[in-house]
Parts: C-alpha cells; structure tokens; sequence
C-alpha cells in the first residue's frame, strides 16, 4: 500500500493500466470521439454485446444512466404530473429524470437489511396517478422481484429496475435488468464498469424499442470538449492524481475540475433538481470504445467482488458491525459492501486520516448531501428507515485494486474504531 495513493472506492476505482493507454491513444484520435469511423461502429457494438449478455431484444446507449433513465420516461404513454414511485437512500440522478420529463416522485421507504425498496411502504404509496415503479437494486443486492412485481400487476403500474449498482446480479438465477418493461444502467466512473460517463436503456417491448431509438437517435452526440474531460479523467486520475493524492493530489483534481479539464460525477445544477446541458446525448464513440474494453472485464471484475466480500464478511462475523443479511434467491455482485454502526460517520474520517477513503454512500435519502432536498420533492421524514440509514451506513471497496492484505489491513481497523 503506497503512503501517497490512497485505498479509495470512487476515484475510478476499476481503470487498469490497459484502459488508461486506451484513453490516451484516444486523445490523438478525435476522428473517433463522437461518431466514429464507420459512424456509431463502437456504440453499435456495444449495444449488440450488451444486449447478447443480458438476453434481451433491444439495447441503447446514452451518455449516462440519467439519460438513459429519461430515455425510457420520455417514451412511455406518460402525461405530466404523473406519479413515478422511487426509493429514498439514492442518488439525485434518479428523481432527477422523473422531473425533468414533467413527471412527480414520490419516495417509498427502504429495508434495514437490504437496502432495497421496503414493498409494504410501496402499496401504501400507491394512488390512483401512480403510473410507474422504479426498482434500485442498491449496492449490487437484488431487491425482491417476486414482491414487487406481484405489486405492479395487482395495480397495473409499469415496472422499471434501476441496475446501475448491479449490472451481472441475479435473482432466482435471473439476470436484474430483465423482469420489468425496461431498465437503465450506469458506467459512471464507480460503477460496475466504468467509462467515466455512460449509460444503457434496455428492453423487450418492440413498441418502446422504437421510442427509446428514436429518442436516441433525436438527442445527439455531446460537445467534442465535453468527450476531451472525460478521456483525460483516468489519465489525470492514475497517472497525477492518484499517485500524489496525500501530498497534493487531491488538491489537483479540486483545480482541473474548476477549471472544467476534468468534469465532476454530480452537476451542481441536479442538486437543485435542474439539467446540464450535456443531458440527455448519446453515447460518444470515444467513450463506447472504452466502456467495450470494461464490459470484456465484467466477469472477472464481479468474481473479485464476491470474493472480497466474503473476506469481509468472514472477518466481521464477530464484530460491533451490522452485516448484510443472507438474501434468499439473490445472487449479489457487491458493488460496494455495505455495513452498519451508530458511530459510521465518525469511522469514515478516521479512515479517511489514514488514506482509506472508505465510502459514505448515502449521508442523506437523496444523495449527495449537499442536495436540496426540497428542489428534489421529498419530504423530510416521509422515508424515516432511509433516513437512519443515512447516518449509519458506511460501505467498503470491492473493486478490482483491493488486494487481500488491503482488506485485512481495513478489517483490522474497523474492529479498532469500533470499539474506541
């Protein structure tokens, strides 16, 4: 473990040396940023991987998985003021869709054990301008699929699953992503798999393959600048940033950042309930290209997290750590692996002083937590078990750069800050 580069969970934590040569190869390219050469060729052949893998007749790539989430809103038979019915303990690029298309959420508690959506809160939320159900699959845990479909069709909403956690999870040995009418995904740069910005829309129905297409086809490709951040994303990242990150790196990706050569994850305009212009677009070349490379990676990538999670899980068993529990039918990639403890915050900033920058996905219902909760529509106390989970959740790295002697070094802290 190096004294400078951190043991982090977000700073693109899946890039690996081979995709890092790609993106800088990429960056002499620029006839292949935005369409490419032939026109969509690595868009395309993304599109048909991902729609092979997943087993499902129509596949759309977008910029991110908020696009690609508007996508589907934008092509269902919706009219405004429509009820979309979502889980607290998220991200704000999931309501954010839903009132950019003109659409009203209304946040449905969560489970304490799963962190998935709670479906006894769901029917009683249900009112007769309810039209749709977006189902989290949060940190890579499959939510409850039996129940929440046996919802949908008792009261005929349209179900769509948010797998932008959990792209290879299973439930009852079925891929999520494939249960509902449609469902997005994320390569955001801490996703599954990671292109620094990119999204999926995925479904079965033809009617709404042709919208979702058409909308696609409709929204464009993102500004030529906009492409140039995020390909010098993993390089600043592995190659300066990282490397400095306790002397001054982190001071450096403060600086790019303002200085727009590299982009943030969360615009500070969605924390306000507003769009960026570069939402909703299509999926550039450049960045198709790099997420075909993570894709190639994906088995071994979620192998890796099922074992680093087991380590986790073994080395906790006797400790002062809610765990996650046995999920019966459900086959977890463990995107992150979430625990539990009434002092999480303050165990977060005792990592974070030693260079483990352990993740504090979500201090608030709607994340990240300088959100205006009200600029998003939820109502403070309406989701009371998110809300507690806010404030002791922490979650721990799986992805492909943890070794074996990181996590028993991060084991070995967590039972000393637990018990001080």
């Amino acid at each position: 473990m190096s004294i400078f580069r951190p043991i982090s969970i977000s700073l693109s934590p899946n890039t690996e040396q081979d995709d890092v040569w790609l993106a800088f190869r990429l960056l002499f390219q620029p006839w292949k940023w935005r369409r490419g050469l032939p026109a969509g060729e690595a868009e395309s052949v993304l599109e048909r991987e991902f729609a092979k893998y997943m087993g499902v007749k129509y596949a759309f790539a977008l910029n991110s998985g908020r696009s690609s989430f508007l996508a589907i809103l934008k092509s269902l038979d919706l009219e405004k003021g429509d009820e979309v019915l979502l889980q607290a303990f998220t991200c704000n690029a999931v309501p954010n869709p839903v009132i950019w298309a003109e659409l009203k959420p209304i946040y449905v508690d969560c489970n304490e054990d799963d962190f998935n959506i709670d479906v006894e809160d769901l029917e009683r939320k249900i009112t007769p301008k309810s039209k749709v159900v977006i189902v989290q699959h949060t940190f890579g845990l499959p939510a409850d699929m039996q129940r929440v479909m046996e919802i949908c069709e008792k009261h005929n909403l349209i179900l769509i699953e948010d797998c932008a956690h959990a792209l290879g999870a299973k439930y009852k040995g079925k891929l999520v992503g494939t249960f509902g009418k449609a469902a997005f995904f994320s390569f955001s740069r801490d996703k599954v798999i990671s292109s620094v910005y990119g999204g999926m829309a995925v479904t079965n129905d033809d009617i709404l393959g042709e919208k979702i297409k058409a909308y696609q086809k409709n929204v464009g490709y993102p500004a030529m600048f906009w492409i140039l951040q995020q390909l010098m994303h993993p390089i600043a990242l592995n190659w300066n940033i990282l490397p400095t990150y306790r002397i001054f790196g982190k001071y450096l990706l403060v600086i790019a950042q303002r200085l727009y050569l590299l982009s943030k994850a969360v615009h500070w305009k969605e924390k306000r309930g507003r769009k960026p212009g570069y939402f909703p677009k299509r999926m550039p070349n450049a960045l198709a290209i790099l997420a075909c490379r993570q894709f190639e990676k994906l088995e071994r990538f979620n192998a890796h997290r099922r074992k680093i999670a087991q380590l986790y899980a073994t080395g906790l068993q006797q400790s002062l750590y809610d765990l996650p529990g046995d999920l019966e039918n459900r086959e977890s990639i463990f995107l992150r692996y979430a625990i539990k403890h009434p002092r999480a915050h303050d165990i977060i900033r005792k990592f974070w002083r030693n260079n483990i920058l352990i993740g504090d996905w979500y201090t608030n219902p709607v994340a990240p937590d300088d959100t205006r909760l009200d600029k998003l529509q939820y109502d403070e106390g309406s989701c009371p078990k998110a809300e507690s989970l806010a404030n002791v959740t922490l979650n721990l790295p799986t992805h492909i750069h943890i070794s074996t002697r990181e996590v028993k070094k991060i084991i070995e802290l967590l039972h000393r800050y637990a018990s001080e």
